[in-house]
């Protein structure tokens, strides 16, 4: 008989993320040669050119320690930012920066306000120590800002918005998201995660990085996962007044991005044309997308990101594993809170149109069996 080992409460009470399975398990699976996966927000069109001739010859010093302040990444990124080193926290993925904070933040008790359909981690990292995530439900797919200033408590500590958000891809507005920002008490922190800020074409959409000085519970998320393609490596940082980045750097791994990963990250940066030419892609194949979704008579949230998620009439995971027989993978809506909806990432040309016809199909297909029935 195996040992039960007694692992925390909080532990056993939360799921495992769930991760699909690995193209070369469907492409067996399925007997497919050609996978396109369109169901984890990468950016399709890799890395730049920098990035790779930095890969192909940096890996000499690998058996050495990486920087644990990430001092010339800090510089880089300050100075493209325009903020000061001080006020930049790096980590294994912007992932870890949320981990940071609850960790820091967060004590038995404690509170944070949150959407009801978000990036699911903000939820669990408050969880596991020891908080409660307050959830409002998403209004029209966007954040309600007000019914999440009337959630705030006395025992609120954070509060997070995602902007745009995930999975919806939605934006509050400028002047909204401002008045919450003022509205907020100042002994809140408030998380705007930008993952996806450099997809954002409107102008209808508050950078908040440039606000830091006048709110000094501010804190905005970025990461080099999305468009700068370096999800596998996985680096993104936090920008903060200079007090809580101090408190971060106290419960941060020591060396917890790597040298590669480093590198990499500054060669990323260091090349804006190539991020333009996504950013001008992504648009491209986004504004396609929605128009097809309209002649197909589908309705989606407003996208400003590089994933849609759009309504099909039938049930999304039904529609996700039909789209599967024909190689694509996207995620379905009934994990993420939509029951009828797939989350589609944006891709090539080629990917986009490869998607739609796959749809078409899709819901004649379920179309013609309920009738059937």
């Amino acid at each position: 008989m195996a040992v039960k080992f007694k692992t925390r409460k909080r532990v056993e009470e939360i799921a495992p993320y769930v991760l699909g399975k690995s193209i070369a398990e469907i492409k067996i699976e399925l007997g497919l040669s050609e996978i396109r996966k369109l169901s984890e927000n990468e950016n399709i069109y890799g890395c730049s050119p920098s990035v790779k001739a930095y890969l192909s010859t940096g890996g000499s010093d690998i058996y050495l320690y990486p920087d644990g302040m990430a001092q010339e990444l800090t510089e880089k990124t300050s100075e493209f930012l325009n903020v000061a080193p001080e006020q930049l926290v790096f980590g294994n993925g912007s992932d870890e920066v949320i981990r940071l904070l609850t960790r820091a933040y967060i004590s038995e008790g404690d509170e944070a306000v949150m959407a009801d359909v978000t990036f699911p981690r903000y939820q669990t990292n408050v969880f596991l120590e020891g908080g409660t995530p307050v959830i409002v439900p998403l209004v029209d797919g966007v954040h309600d800002l007000k019914g999440m200033l009337e959630k705030i408590t006395e025992r609120t500590r954070m509060v997070f918005v995602c902007n745009p958000n995930n999975p919806t891809g939605t934006i509050n507005g400028k002047l909204e998201l401002l008045k919450f920002l003022e509205e907020v008490p100042q002994d809140v922190l408030v998380i705007v995660d930008e993952a996806y800020v450099e997809y954002v074409t409107t102008e209808d959409y508050l950078h908040c990085i440039p606000l830091l000085g006048q709110f000094e519970n501010l804190i905005v998320l970025r990461t080099f996962s999305k468009i700068y393609g370096l999800a596998g490596l996985r680096v993104g940082f936090g920008v903060m007044n200079e007090e809580i980045a101090t408190q971060l750097r106290k419960v941060k791994d020591v060396f917890n991005v790597s040298r590669l990963a480093q590198g990499a990250a500054i060669a990323a940066i260091g090349d804006q044309e190539f991020i333009e030419e996504c950013a001008r892609m992504n648009e491209k194949g986004r504004n396609y997308l929605q128009a097809e979704f309209s002649k197909m008579g589908l309705t989606c949230f407003p996208s400003q990101s590089n994933f849609i998620m759009v309504d099909c009439g039938m049930r999304g995971d039904i529609a996700a594993a039909g789209l599967l027989k024909h190689g694509i993978i996207v995620r379905a809506g009934t994990l993420l809170g939509y029951p009828t909806t797939v989350r589609v990432t944006i891709g090539t040309e080629t990917d986009n149109q490869t998607f739609i016809q796959g749809l078409k199909q899709v819901i004649a297909e379920e179309k013609e069996e309920s009738h059937g029935n």
